[in-house]
């Protein structure tokens, strides 16, 4: 069961998208693999020590089929932007499926997960993944009030948003949303957290 925290209304108007900005070409004889001379390897071992929560984005595609389609993403890119409007931003990859639906519907939810939902964390970071319809089955979830997005059973909290503004960065758009409602669960359970390419649990 889920304490209902007292909802923030949202902001008219529809979400802006910043302009891309293109990197002059760095002179020398051939191509390298970044400006500043750091490695896809060298980025990912560095930031693979970090410690980080793991959540599931989901949103609800109204045009796939005749009562549309459910769509998931694990994702550890997630962090709480401010207080004052409540605003929260995730990393989508350019051009997925979360990315490509997130362009055309602003309401979406999060969904923090606990430690014994490592499984679910998995399912929905598959490469070459099944149908988002499938994924979902044998999963316990509610439709948002805010969002019309799935809430998961059994995660830590819940939170609906409503797109506000939408940052391209790189091979990444961040999506900064403002919170309309959110949830915690009763019972106390650890968090699913993600280190060195693992998923861990605290303790």
């Amino acid at each position: 069961m889920f304490t209902k925290t007292p909802a923030t209304a949202p902001a008219a108007g529809s979400a802006a998208t910043a302009p891309t900005v293109a990197l002059a070409p760095v002179p020398g004889d051939g191509p390298i693999a970044h400006a500043v001379g750091v490695s896809d390897d060298e980025f990912r071992a560095a930031l693979s020590r970090l410690a980080a929560g793991v959540v599931l984005i989901t949103a609800h595609d109204p045009d796939a089929g005749a009562r549309g389609e459910d769509v998931g993403m694990t994702a550890t890119a997630f962090l709480s932007v401010s207080l004052d409007p409540p605003l929260v931003m995730v990393s989508v990859r350019n051009d997925s499926r979360m990315d490509d639906l997130l362009a055309q519907q602003p309401l979406w939810a999060v969904s923090v997960l606990a430690e014994q939902q490592r499984q679910v964390a998995a399912r929905f970071a598959m490469k070459g993944r099944i149908s988002d319809r499938l994924l979902f089955q044998d999963i316990p979830s509610v439709r948002g009030e805010a969002s019309g997005a799935p809430l998961i059973g059994g995660a830590l909290a819940a939170l609906e948003c409503r797109t506000e503004q939408r940052v391209v960065a790189g091979d990444h758009t961040l999506v900064i949303g403002r919170v309309l409602a959110a949830t915690t669960a009763d019972e106390d359970h650890g968090p699913l957290a993600y280190f060195r390419g693992k998923y861990r649990h605290l303790g």
